[in-house]
């Protein structure tokens, strides 16, 4: 996995310095690897969060995915289409409203989900490569606080998705 881009040119001296500049940065190239990584598999970034969420949350109303995964709502339901039309996911009635979709992972989307969740580990594997493993977990620690996020168990946010 490269995502090998041309080289930027130097930021100016005046945020080259800024952790804020610098995060994003290392953000957008973690992004630009995971996203390659996906496509590896047939998915886009989106489309695996999604997947991840229903995965995870299932059965879950399509409006609780929205708010999860902070997804404009159109923009879910052609995420959804798509998933649903490559046989990832199922929407149906839900038990408890049925004016609204349950939505659960297929087996061949559980499945794409494991497989993609090993490519995504690789690729922010290959992120981190220039650190050690004790200065990947003080960076970890530090990177979940700065975010304002606590430890644990992974979630869709997780640097292990994304």
């Amino acid at each position: 996995m490269s995502a090998s881009s041309p080289p930027t040119p130097a930021a100016p001296s005046t945020i080259r310095d800024l952790p804020s500049w610098l995060l994003g940065r290392a953000a957008a190239r973690g992004r630009g690897l995971v996203a390659e990584a996906l496509a590896g598999q047939g998915l886009k970034m989106w489309h695996y969060v999604v997947l991840s969420a229903v995965a995870d949350r299932q059965p879950v109303a399509q409006a609780d995915l929205v708010r999860g995964v902070g997804l404009d709502p159109k923009d879910m339901v052609g995420v959804l289409n798509d998933l649903q039309a490559a046989g990832l996911v199922e929407r149906t009635p839900d038990p408890k409203d049925r004016r609204k979709n349950a939505v659960t992972v297929t087996a061949e989307g559980a499945r794409l989900v494991d497989t993609c969740a090993t490519a995504a580990r690789a690729a922010n594997d290959e992120l981190l490569a220039p650190l050690t493993a004790g200065e990947r977990d003080r960076f970890m620690d530090m990177l979940r606080r700065v975010a304002g996020v606590g430890g644990g168990a992974a979630g869709v946010g997780s640097a292990g998705h994304g």
